[in-house]
């Protein structure tokens, strides 16, 4: 057996483990999800669930702030791996680390000092009388999270290695501890806010910082990083290709997140729920093949690098049969919808086959695009899709705006996000064939 071959066999298994592994810890977190939900609300009641809701939703923001500084050094760590250069994998880690403390140390010092010199409560427009001790609550879970911002770079580290199956279970971990953690406070019969920001928020650092030297100085002493290794040049290459998956990131978020706000806005806020329930219902194939997709993304990285471009068109097929299967069960999911919404929700809401159509065919579009995008970000070639995405999230509010109002129709509303979506899809074909096949030039190869 050649090397080429074993190589390619060997990452095939890494793939398919990978994906039955993700999907085993994606329907744990869910099941986590559904199960903290009750215990959280019996232990805070209404009012400050409701209030430690808004404060996770703000420290979801904190998130992004990387710039795509994981996403970047995944790439390249993918590609240093692929040709052996491991001393530069490892100046590539410890420059990475390097930038994320740079960017999050004074972050949190300024968000600390706005938090001890604002009206908090004022801001978040909360009850003193019902919320005790806002201002620790929001330090205590800012320190924590900004934290964990930086050593959550080992999840990208464990994808650059074609392991996001660890990435994933890493997060269900934290998750199954913080779950723990909560139902202890609640049988303590401490219901405090405080408690539950704590738990939450220092359960997922206390897996990143078991995990940190279990992989730096066991599982992967050669790829430990060093103050001594920071590198500019290294900096400045993630920092070029991280900023690229930033703003396709930052313009996929306006898109996805601001639907439901221009549905409140444009119709009425009643609209926002059929919707919901109908994005959710035929999301699930979306979040299943998003995990499918997933581990293809440094696999391909590395069969590119090592130019095993048969590889790539032997997954690109498998794909292609899976993308068939998902377009058959979204047909399925239409025609089944109505008897599993009064299964779901009951008959209080009812949601227009029309809308069921429409938002499976939403569904698809991204699903079809995916399908060549995760190949493309493997293979780093972002600067259309960049400009496709940026231009999407431009164009979205106010094409939105004009087809309503010249229709006043939700479907005709669901066809925007449909169309916007269509020339990125398009793009992304024609520059993967042209990539797999060696005839990308000019923008196509950029």
């Amino acid at each position: 057996m050649t090397t080429e071959s074993s190589i390619s066999e060997k990452r095939s298994s890494r793939l398919q483990k990978n994906i039955l592994v993700s999907f085993i810890a994606k329907g744990w977190s869910a099941v986590i999800v559904l199960l903290m939900v009750p215990i959280t609300l019996n232990c805070l009641g209404e009012y400050n669930n409701g209030v430690w809701l808004t404060i996770s939703s703000v420290m979801l923001w904190i998130d992004n702030l990387d710039i795509g500084l994981g996403n970047g050094m995944r790439n390249k760590l993918a590609i240093y791996m692929a040709h052996g250069e491991t001393q530069r994998a490892r100046s590539l880690i410890a420059s990475t680390f390097a930038m994320l403390t740079y960017i999050i140390i004074p972050t949190l010092l300024i968000l600390l000092v706005f938090i001890w010199t604002s009206d908090t409560y004022q801001l978040l427009n909360v009850d003193p009388a019902k919320t005790a001790n806002l201002d620790q609550v929001l330090m205590v879970t800012v320190t924590l999270v900004c934290t964990t911002f930086i050593f959550k770079l080992i999840g990208n580290f464990y994808m650059g290695l074609q392991l996001p199956a660890v990435s994933n279970l890493l997060i269900a971990l934290g998750q199954t501890l913080a779950l723990i953690g909560t139902y202890i406070v609640y049988l303590s019969g401490s219901h405090s806010l405080l408690h539950i920001a704590l738990v939450n928020s220092v359960c997922p650092l206390i897996v990143y910082l078991i995990t940190y030297p279990y992989t730096f100085y066991y599982k992967y002493p050669h790829l430990r990083p060093a103050f001594g290794l920071v590198d500019l040049k290294e900096a400045k290459a993630v920092i070029s290709m991280g900023i690229r998956f930033f703003i396709i990131q930052v313009s996929g978020v306006i898109l996805f997140m601001t639907s439901n706000i221009l549905i409140s806005k444009l119709f009425t806020p009643a609209l926002v729920t059929p919707y919901q329930i109908a994005y959710r219902y035929f999301s699930i194939l979306l979040v299943a093949f998003t995990v499918i997709c997933m581990p293809f993304w440094n696999a391909t990285t590395d069969a590119y690098e090592r130019g095993d471009i048969q590889w790539i068109h032997n997954a690109t097929r498998k794909l292609r049969m899976m993308t068939i299967g998902i377009f058959l069960g979204l047909i399925v999911m239409i025609f089944v919808s109505d008897f599993v919404y009064t299964i779901w929700i009951g008959q209080d809401t009812t949601i227009d086959i029309r809308m069921s159509v429409a938002v499976a065919i939403y569904i698809f579009i991204l699903i079809y695009s995916m399908r060549y995008s995760y190949f493309i970000n493997g293979i780093g070639k972002l600067r259309l899709q960049l400009i496709f995405s940026a231009s999407a999230a431009i164009l979205f509010i106010p094409l939105a705006y004009l087809v309503v109002k010249l229709t006043n129709d939700i479907i005709w509303f669901i066809a925007v996000m449909c169309i916007i979506n269509i020339p990125g899809l398009i793009v992304n074909k024609i520059q993967f064939n042209k990539l797999i096949n060696g005839h990308a030039t000019g923008i196509w190869n950029k």
